[in-house]
């Protein structure tokens, strides 16, 4: 025989409320999260802006950081750090970024990017 106690047959409320609470999260899901393109990049050296670009051209940028120097490719709506002078690279990991709200970080060379798009998006950090 089991340890297990047997749970009681759920009641039409508790199915109400699981479905309140699962509708809830996928209304959430839609609205919250953007998969709205990117217009413009910002790019920031320590806390300072470095500049804005649009995002619809070709473009090479070297950014001198704390370390070094960031090479980023900007190519018809999408932005990648293309080499870093840290050691773990995740930056140019990151691969190429085209939704707003996206954001690469070379935090050893103090160098980020992010992508900005037409309405402004709410991320977990300031919602």
């Amino acid at each position: 025989m089991s340890n297990f106690k047997h749970f009681p047959k759920p009641l039409w409320g508790d199915w109400l409320v699981i479905g309140f609470s699962l509708g809830l999260v996928i209304l959430s899901f839609f609205t919250l999260w953007s998969q709205q393109p990117a217009t413009t990049l910002r790019i920031r050296t320590g806390s300072t802006v470095f500049g804005e670009f649009s995002l619809m051209q070709t473009k090479s940028l070297k950014i001198l950081g704390k370390i070094g120097v960031s090479a980023i490719d900007i190519q018809q709506g999408k932005v990648r750090f293309k080499q870093s002078p840290c050691n773990s690279q995740y930056c140019v990991h990151q691969g190429w970024l085209q939704h707003a709200g996206q954001v690469a970080i070379c935090i050893p060379n103090q160098v980020s990017i992010e992508l900005i798009g037409a309405v402004p998006t709410m991320d977990t950090l300031n919602y």
